[in-house]
């Protein structure tokens, strides 16, 4: 069947099952926008392309199927750029299409011309410029191939605009589906070495103080159920990631939350104790190591992940495992059963008291509100966390700063894929985005998006996007009219010399803005009024709202362990 490869793009991205696109026309672009407007697939017209790209990222993070954006060449591409970043930081499965010049103009300094395969080398796990229109096929079934197997991550497909353009012969082609993908060199090792899983396994039942833990690849790997086996069986405590949360269930009683600079104090504490580390799809990011020569000193390590550079990048593994955390998981599990399962452990009854004492002694607290006195953000999250009717469904996402940390302690997660949040890039912004790209993906579930004055007025026009397309998200503003993690270093480490972080509480007006970009707006400034707007924020499906909570500025996120 012949066709343009504007038509092909399309057809091939509806082979791939794609539900939406996130996306902002263009000259370069332009001629593969024609063919959508017959296409099934649901288009998502963005006001800035960095809102494309981490709505791409949030559809992905909640469905687990690749996000899809596109725009044009030049400022377009360029613009997209942080969205990549922070995917191929978090191992996000995204497909990025970008305009072009013409084949003909590439490297003459067109208009809108930039060699984004090249800028973007070092933020995708795959990249590649098109050639001829008949190849399109093949290469969008090997991005989405790349994007979703082995270690997750965003892949660029660059589109020159002679080659998809109907006017243009170089677009016309013969339309074909390859069924199979052949990429010589690209075997992503899934299956875990058996030997290393039986070493493993004998350090498990030879542990006293053994610690899970869990990180991104967890989810990634869809092992959720499996980890729940291994430390239900082994009777071993779990801590979980930022970028983790919900991996394992908060309201277990194995489960210490999250470690790291503003994580739990048992998860820290029971980690530097601990004489086995269990670490299943983490990185040893800095964030929850600091001082690296430091950190867990007496323990031994079993680092099982997919991606076989993370294995010694950080911290030398005793037991170094590539795979996919999912089924090695499920061998460690069937070697440890047939060595005798719960009833081979080692007594850890003396381990499994220290814990429980810590736990009970360094509980998470803040100090509330007394009457008349500024709202505690942590209240507010709270409130939200408490006043969902079906938590199970709610998804939390946040943008970055002292709002991500409170998000994720005072929040309960239960449920895998109910927190979104940008981790290793730590992207301002993210949150309004990257709701609204959650929301196209589980339309049925309530969205909250936590976020920051600071982060709001980053992206806060995507809100425009919301209204217009009808994705009733919420908007939770914890306001306390500054740059507050920044201003919280200032404040501990800077001999309170606050330098360029001063925002001011009433500039913008949020909730005259919430409601000129079509979303219902409130305002709440003390701690009697905030059930109420929640639970109407709660009660309206039919577009966006936005609270501007005013919010403590002196509120700071503890605990906190200083960098290094």
């Amino acid at each position: 069947m012949q066709m343009n490869g504007g038509q092909a793009l399309i057809k091939s991205l509806e082979m791939e099952g794609v539900e939406a696109i996130f996306g902002l026309p263009g000259g370069a672009i332009l001629p593969v926008y024609d063919p959508i407007i017959d296409s099934p697939i649901r288009h998502v017209l963005v006001r800035h392309e960095q809102g494309a790209g981490h709505m791409a990222e949030g559809y992905a993070h909640v469905t687990g199927r690749p996000g899809v954006a596109m725009v044009t060449s030049g400022p377009g591409a360029t613009n997209i750029v942080t969205p990549l970043a922070d995917a191929f930081m978090d191992s996000v499965p995204m497909v990025v299409i970008t305009g072009q010049v013409p084949t003909a103009a590439i490297g003459s300094d067109a208009f809108q011309e930039c060699d984004i395969v090249g800028i973007t080398r070092s933020v995708t796990k795959h990249n590649e410029l098109v050639t001829e229109a008949q190849d399109i096929p093949r290469i969008i079934r090997e991005a989405f191939h790349i994007a979703t197997t082995g270690r997750p991550g965003p892949v660029l497909v660059d589109i020159p605009k002679d080659i998809v353009d109907p006017t243009n012969p170089r677009s016309a082609m013969e339309w074909y589906w390859p069924e199979s993908v052949d990429l010589p060199g690209y075997k992503p090792t899934t299956k875990g070495n058996g030997r290393k899983i039986r070493e493993a396994a004998d350090l498990i039942l030879q542990s006293l103080r053994p610690v899970i833990y869990a990180g991104g690849g967890i989810l990634k790997a869809r092992a959720a159920e499996t980890l729940r086996e291994l430390a239900e069986m082994c009777g071993i405590h779990v801590v979980t990631t930022l970028m983790a949360r919900g991996a394992f269930p908060d309201d277990h009683e194995l489960c210490l939350g999250m470690p790291g600079m503003h994580g739990t104090y048992t998860a820290i504490t029971a980690m530097q104790e601990a004489d086995l580390l269990i670490a299943l799809g983490s990185r040893f990011d800095d964030r929850v190591t600091g001082k690296l020569d430091g950190f867990a000193p007496d323990a031994k390590i079993i680092h099982v992940d997919i991606d076989p550079a993370e294995l010694g990048k950080v911290r030398k593994p005793d037991v170094p495992i590539v795979g996919d955390c999912r089924l090695v998981i499920e061998e460690i599990v069937e070697v440890i059963k047939s060595r005798g399962g719960a009833d081979a452990q080692p007594d850890r009854g003396e381990w499994r008291s220290r814990v429980s004492g810590w736990l009970e002694r360094f509980p998470l607290t803040y100090e509330p509100s007394e009457p008349g006195e500024l709202l505690k953000p942590q209240y507010v999250l709270e409130q939200i966390r408490d006043s969902t009717t079906t938590p199970e469904d709610t998804i939390l996402v946040s943008g970055v700063g002292q709002h991500q940390m409170w998000a994720s302690q005072y929040w309960n997660f239960n449920h895998p894929y109910t927190w979104v949040n940008s981790g290793g890039l730590g992207t301002m912004g993210f949150s309004v985005p990257a709701a609204i790209g959650a929301k196209v993906g589980m339309p049925d579930r309530t969205v909250w998006a936590i976020d920051g004055d600071g982060c709001f007025q980053m992206t806060a026009q995507e809100l425009v996007t919301a209204a217009a397309e009808r994705i009733p998200v919420k908007v939770a503003i914890l306001n306390n009219a500054y740059l507050g993690m920044v201003r919280q270093w200032q404040e501990m480490f800077y001999e309170e010399r606050y330098s360029e972080v001063y925002l001011s509480p009433d500039l913008p007006d949020y909730k005259m803005w919430a409601e000129a970009m079509g979303c219902v707006g409130m305002r709440v400034e003390s701690p009697e009024e905030v059930p109420a707007a929640i639970e109407k924020a709660n009660s309206i499906n039919d577009r966006p709202v936005v609270i501007d909570f005013r919010t403590d500025a002196a509120e700071k996120v503890f605990p906190m362990v200083p960098s290094g």
